[in-house]
């Protein structure tokens, strides 16, 4: 049988099967995808080019180790928690609609694990979240680990080689990488009814309409690193009806000096809160500055918190925006 194909710029189909569409009243933006029911069979071997290397997958993995949150959240959306051997460099703790899923699953290293400590747990699959987890130094080579019998696949959102990195990532590109990942494990009826779920929720929210300009402060003291302009951030801040005052800076992150902010005087800012750097944190450092702490949003609390994994392209992204418009109705 000749290989299927898919090809590095997917495009999501323009229309779903009826029956996606009426799970879309029972799958929440965060809930998993019921999997209850038979699934249509995928054609193998499939041969996907991710990030610009050539996968070919013989049939559905079944041993899987996830790197990052958003990997292994999307295995836990699309009910494939049972495939999952090891989980590693997570983000923080998984949403309250998965974690009776997660209980059960081995924690392999809470940073980037090791060749070693990922080929003891046997995969047939490493599911990286960033390229730079595959390294000599990380869970492997890529090239390393296929020689080995273990595939690898990174988050497209993730690649960064030109015509394989979004530009800019949109909500139809986030979609079709979990049309992509149900291909691979071969559950097309489970991705399409997560994509259904969360489109319903995506085309519900009702966007704020101040015009307010806003600043996405992921981490850093001297110098702030920022949501730019074709990334997670920008996608989630367009839906979320807020300016971006890093917007014209073409990639997905970047640093930005505080003069730079303060010029720009953001009407909102966007804190991110991770465990190595909590959104507490930056308001004690945006408070204490006194370049900052002259800021009216600063004066005013006018702060906005986003956990850090759903800044990153995943099942997060559009219970972010949920998320962020509520809490701009709630300061007002």
């Amino acid at each position: 049988m000749p290989a299927a194909s898919v090809s590095p710029r997917r495009a999501l189909a323009a229309t779903l099967p009826l029956a996606a569409l009426l799970l879309a009243g029972c799958a929440t933006a965060d809930a998993p995808a019921e999997t209850g029911a038979p699934e249509a069979a995928a054609g193998y071997p499939l041969t996907i080019d991710n990030c610009g290397t050539e996968v070919t997958f013989d049939a559905a993995p079944e041993r899987v180790v996830t790197v990052k949150s958003s990997t292994y959240e999307l295995m836990l959306a699309l009910g494939l928690g049972d495939r999952i051997v090891g989980v590693a460099f997570t983000d923080g703790p998984v949403p309250e609609a998965y974690s009776g899923l997660s209980d059960e699953i081995p924690v392999l290293s809470d940073r980037v694990p090791s060749q070693e400590v990922t080929l003891a747990a046997e995969p047939d699959l490493v599911f990286a979240g960033w390229e730079s987890n595959f390294s000599a130094d990380g869970a492997g080579e890529r090239d390393t680990l296929e020689q080995l019998g273990v595939h690898t696949y990174v988050a497209p959102a993730a690649c960064k080689a030109e015509g394989y990195m979004p530009d800019p990532l949109t909500f139809d590109e986030v979609f079709a990488e979990f049309t992509e990942a149900g291909a691979i494990f071969d559950v097309p009826a489970a991705a399409e009814g997560l994509i259904a779920g969360q489109q319903a929720a995506l085309d519900a929210i009702v966007p704020n309409s101040e015009g307010l300009t806003a600043l996405w402060y992921s981490s850093g003291e001297d110098t702030p690193y920022v949501g730019a302009g074709i990334g997670a951030p920008q996608m989630i801040m367009d839906a979320a009806g807020l300016t971006n005052i890093a917007a014209d800076v073409h990639d997905t992150w970047t640093s930005m000096g505080w003069e730079a902010i303060v010029d720009a005087e953001p009407d909102v800012i966007v804190l991110v809160d991770a465990a190595w750097n909590t959104a507490d944190q930056k308001i004690a450092l945006l408070e204490s500055n006194p370049a900052t702490a002259a800021l009216p949003a600063v004066q005013q609390q006018r702060y906005v918190i986003v956990d850090f994994p759903a800044t990153e392209a995943g099942v997060r992204n559009v219970s972010a925006v949920e998320s962020i418009v509520a809490q701009l109705e709630e300061l007002g």
